[in-house]
């Protein structure tokens, strides 16, 4: 008894360290936007000395946080939509229908997973530019689509393949078409699936700065990263407003993990020992 309880404070000790390193951060970004510029500037480390909710206040006034915050709503609500649909269908396209090809083109997906997007980004951009898509919100949901879809077509067609074909023979027979195949079966059978890459999709796109940089130059159609990363520069000697934008810029994100989490890891555990 004595060497499996070691074992297990031997697994426990790195994941509480690695608990403390996720969670530091946010503690952190959260005391330094209740502090005083004065009371940063003497120690960054201490705790703030009370609740103070002026600066959380002067970040979402200042640079128009709200109207940031409605872009990054909308485009990533759109974006997500699209991935989910375009990706569950490939994915039972992939790895459910035999035709010519589909291993390449399932190869060519994941390949597409690593070539990183500063590599693309001029390309992009003067593609963005000559269609007239440039600082337009369907410019900016098309570049997220094309930059993310890959993975979420990854995840759906591997989650896609524990399906037994049996199901999908047996509700061809039945007289369903491929489209009513998808919509009657794998849309349901692929719930979990879907509910945790809408998840990972969202925190990507709604995380991101450099491509909303790039292709929405107006202030007017900046994303909520992008606006904050906005207020660093108008307050770069005020730390405790920039740190309350970043925590206005967090909470959304927490506060859907905080309500899904357990969908989040029923989706994985799905995926990782369906079939």
């Amino acid at each position: 008894m004595s060497h499996l309880r070691w074992g297990r404070w031997l697994l426990a000790l790195p994941m509480a360290v690695l608990a403390l390193a996720t969670v530091y951060p946010l503690v952190f970004t959260a005391n330094v936007a209740m502090k005083t510029r004065r009371e940063y500037v003497l120690d960054r480390f201490s705790l703030a000395d009370a609740l103070r909710f002026e600066n959380i206040g002067a970040a979402w006034n200042s640079v128009g946080m709200a109207r940031y915050l409605a872009n990054s709503v909308g485009v990533v609500t759109a974006s997500v939509l699209l991935l989910l649909l375009f990706g569950s269908m490939a994915g039972f396209a992939l790895s459910q229908l035999r035709f010519r090809g589909s291993s390449v083109l399932f190869l060519c997906c994941l390949a597409a997973l690593f070539v990183p997007f500063q590599v693309i980004m001029v390309p992009l951009a003067r593609v963005m530019a000559d269609a007239g898509l440039v600082d337009t919100y369907p410019g900016l949901v098309l570049a997220y689509v094309a930059q993310f879809l890959p993975f979420t077509i990854f995840l759906m067609t591997s989650y896609y393949k524990t399906i037994p074909t049996e199901i999908v023979d047996a509700a061809r027979i039945d007289g369903n078409s491929v489209y009513g195949v998808y919509r009657r079966i794998m849309l349901p059978l692929g719930t979990p699936a879907l509910l945790s890459v809408g998840i990972l999709d969202a925190l990507f796109c709604w995380n991101d700065v450099l491509i909303a940089l790039l292709l929405m130059p107006s202030a007017e159609h900046r994303t909520l990263m992008v606006g904050v990363t906005s207020l660093r520069g108008q307050y770069s000697d005020d730390i405790p407003t920039f740190a309350s934008g970043v925590l206005i810029a967090a909470v959304p994100v927490l506060v859907i993990y905080l309500f899904l989490q357990r969908q989040i890891a029923d989706g994985v555990a799905a995926g990782a020992t369906k079939g």
